[in-house]
């Protein structure tokens, strides 16, 4: 029934969501649209351009957002699970710092020339980092809380470097787009962006659910799982990958969204339990159908000035988080 329901919300915002702003476009319109351009049906009876700006525009953007959400707050209940740490998002392998990084790398210092973009500098600084955190965390022990201990190292690292390159080679022009970009903005989402997280998002979704049975045994500790007859090693060395390329791919494109993966498993949970089987396609749900709305109000609160995303999250997702914990504060 959560499964049904949330489809039916998720649906129903991405349709509505498209029909929000200055253009005079309704639900119909939008389902006539997408059905012409997929060869379903006739003529949409809207101006080339009114088509153009649901097509080429709003729908892929809100269908961007829609992968975010769900991306960002699937890794985050994995990575809460897996490393047995209520406060885990998707950002603390530092793959959002690494991204940061390979970003600035190339905006500001062109690092590459004319073979690296933006978004492709930004995922290999997000690899790069993760890389950094698999090494030291083997080197320090491998345990979970060293894991954890290294994507702190590696964030900071990261985090320095990034504010070094800005300060001292960026001109103000320069720095004002790249940190508008690293707060997170979808704003420029192409249809290539659409299919390449779409693909790395059901490929992680798959790796995650394939896995839930072990993370349910990770809940208590990973000598019980490995009692359990869980490869503890081995299963947190897969979901580890698959959630960072999955984090990798998502910040490459929009950005660092912050709150998005911790808040919303958090939601998630209180709705299904801990089963994972459960918990994974509810939670990246809530986190779709909530990115496709903050997206909406990040676009149209200080039109035609946009919000970065990523401020309009932490503006909810603070008080939102609060909230959880005071709701959860007699409960183990």
């Amino acid at each position: 029934m959560l499964l049904a329901c949330g489809f039916a919300a998720l649906i129903s915002s991405v349709s509505v969501a498209i029909t929000i702003g200055p253009a005079a476009i309704g639900v119909p319109d939008v389902f006539a649209t997408v059905a012409s351009r997929l060869g379903w049906g006739g003529a949409p009876g809207l101006s080339a351009i009114r088509e153009g700006i649901v097509w080429d525009l709003r729908l892929p953007r809100t269908l961007l957002a829609v992968l975010c959400g769900a991306g960002l707050a699937l890794c985050g209940a994995v990575m809460q699970s897996l490393l047995r740490n209520p406060l885990a998002d998707p950002f603390v392998l530092g793959v959002s710092s690494g991204a940061s990084t390979g970003a600035v790398l190339v905006v500001v210092l062109g690092v590459g020339g004319a073979a690296l973009t933006l978004s492709s500098g930004a995922f290999v600084g997000a690899v790069v980092a993760f890389g950094l955190v698999l090494v030291l965390s083997h080197i320090l022990g491998g345990t979970t809380d060293r894991v954890v201990l290294s994507g702190v190292a590696v964030m900071q690292f990261f985090s320095a470097l990034t504010s070094f390159v800005l300060l001292t080679s960026g001109d103000a022009e320069t720095t004002r787009g790249v940190l508008f970009w690293l707060l997170g903005s979808l704003g420029n989402a192409r249809w290539d962006d659409v299919t390449v997280c779409a693909v790395v998002l059901v490929g992680a979704l798959a790796v995650c659910l394939g896995q839930a049975r072990s993370l349910d045994a990770f809940a208590f500790g990973e000598d019980a799982a490995a009692t359990l007859g869980v490869s503890v090693a081995r299963v947190r060395l897969v979901l580890l990958c698959a959630t960072a390329a999955l984090t990798a791919t998502l910040v490459s494109t929009a950005g660092a969204i912050g709150f998005v993966g911790l808040v919303l498993p958090h939601a998630a949970r209180a709705l299904t339990g801990p089963g994972h089987s459960r918990l994974l396609p509810v939670t990246a749900l809530a986190g779709a159908v909530f990115m496709v709305w903050v997206d909406t109000l990040a676009r149209t609160m200080l039109a035609p000035q946009e919000v970065p995303v990523g401020v309009v999250t932490s503006l909810i997702g603070v008080p939102a988080f609060v909230l959880i914990l005071y709701r959860t504060r007699g409960k183990r």
